[in-house]
């Protein structure tokens, strides 16, 4: 063993000195001069959400007599497509729920049955992203009663991120006899 002027042994330095060795950094396989040497790279594209509906909180159709109709948009309903998918098809929902649309205390004669509010969605006001978009109802002309499920929008064909808006129009035919009063109801959209 050789003791440095230090005083330190140095067989223990060399010691310490070879622990601390780095490991090389992997390396490609050596290629012959004018051979192509490949290297594979690899990358993740991650799907930053869901698939999700947006609608309007509230809607006030405007006022009719009995017997009438009344006809506006509900307001711009929206499908957002996060989810990055290789087949990125979805089918938008609409009815209205149960008991229609009342006022006082919901007798015959204060309710607006589902049968008589009718949905049509109308072509797309904005769209985002590749493939199809399919409106459940193109024109008054297709209008549904949302006494039962109905397809509101659709995308049938395309990948990746996409986006639908629509405004749809609602009808409601006011029985001849209803009576006054605000009546109150529940437009239900989903999408899946």
């Amino acid at each position: 063993m050789f003791i440095s002027r230090l005083g330190l042994p140095l067989i223990g330095i060399a010691g310490i000195m070879a622990t601390v060795a780095v490991a090389p950094l992997a390396q490609a396989e050596a290629c012959a001069e004018s051979t192509t040497c490949s290297t594979t790279v690899t990358f993740t594209v991650a799907a930053e959400g869901g698939l999700e509906i947006t609608v309007p909180d509230t809607a006030d159709l405007g006022s009719g007599s009995s017997g009438g109709q009344i006809s506006t948009h509900l307001g711009s309903v929206t499908v957002a497509d996060q989810r990055a998918a290789l087949s990125a098809s979805w089918v938008a929902s609409v009815v209205a729920a149960s008991g229609g649309f009342t006022t006082g205390g919901g007798t015959a004669a204060e309710t607006v049955p589902n049968t008589a509010v009718l949905y049509w969605s109308g072509g797309a006001t904005a769209t985002t992203g590749t493939g199809t978009f399919v409106p459940g109802q193109a024109n008054a002309a297709a209008a549904q009663s949302l006494d039962t499920s109905r397809t509101a929008f659709s995308k049938t064909t395309g990948s990746g991120d996409n986006s639908a808006t629509w405004n749809p129009t609602i009808v409601v035919n006011v029985p001849a006899q209803a009576v006054a009063g605000v009546y109150t109801g529940t437009v239900n959209h989903s999408v899946a």
